[in-house]
């Protein structure tokens, strides 16, 4: 990818972190902004959405990094175990224990009631039907059913781990945060997934577009040469 499509990723994949958490934001923390608006504080109202999305954009940031670092593991994995196949086995294998870490080690020392894992398990059912609606896109648009099960890795496990910032967190409004944060991770890494090949096909264009000057350049040299 070229420097001028990687920063138009960065500051797409920002604006929908920012835009998802700003949103999320409003109807999650409802009982924090709607005090702004009955007492007419529309300058407090406008700073707290600010701040939300300025949230959105750190969690951007965070899976942003994130990607590029699944990409780096997914050549790494694929050169280890020497096929395919068997490191989309091995990814399998590591979806089913990461779910099986968030119920037992994340949400289990958190959840004192039956609300509390009402709660914990919705959340946990979005991330594996978003991921799974991703991962299925993904493969339409490349037509290649392989990428599935790499796919559906990237939006469970690496969004998973993202998601330790908020899960890590005891405090007394920490589930708030824990669903506010999930939003943007998951928003962001679809579109991150969906969207690389987008920019990759750009940055293609751009090279040729490139190399076609170059060319088109070194000809009028050599004509401007041979006139003289």
């Amino acid at each position: 990818m070229t420097i001028r499509n990687w920063v138009k990723f960065f500051f797409m994949a920002m604006i929908v972190g920012g835009g998802v958490t700003g949103v999320a934001g409003i109807i999650i923390r409802w009982d924090f902004f709607q005090p702004y608006l009955a007492a007419g504080e529309i300058g407090e109202f406008i700073a707290a959405f600010a701040w939300m999305i300025l949230l959105g954009f750190t969690m951007s940031v965070i899976a942003q990094a994130g990607f590029f670092a699944y990409l780096t593991l997914h050549q790494v994995g694929v050169n280890i175990f020497r096929t395919l196949t068997l490191w989309n086995w091995v990814q399998m294998l590591l979806i089913i224990i990461v779910l099986v870490d968030l119920v037992m080690f994340r949400f289990a020392p958190g959840a004192e009631s039956a609300k509390d894992w009402v709660f914990y398990i919705g959340l946990l059912l979005f991330l594996v039907c978003a991921a799974i609606a991703t991962a299925i896109q993904k493969t339409k648009m490349t037509e290649k059913k392989y990428v599935l099960i790499p796919a559906i890795f990237f939006m469970i496990v690496v969004t998973s781990l993202e998601w330790i910032i908020a899960l890590m967190g005891r405090q007394g409004n920490i589930d708030t945060y824990v669903a506010l944060l999930l939003f943007p991770l998951i928003a962001v890494n679809a579109y991150q997934l969906l969207m690389l090949p987008k920019y990759n096909s750009k940055s293609e264009e751009d090279r040729k577009r490139l190399e076609a000057r170059r060319k088109a350049r070194k000809e009028t040299m050599k004509q401007q040469a041979t006139q003289n």
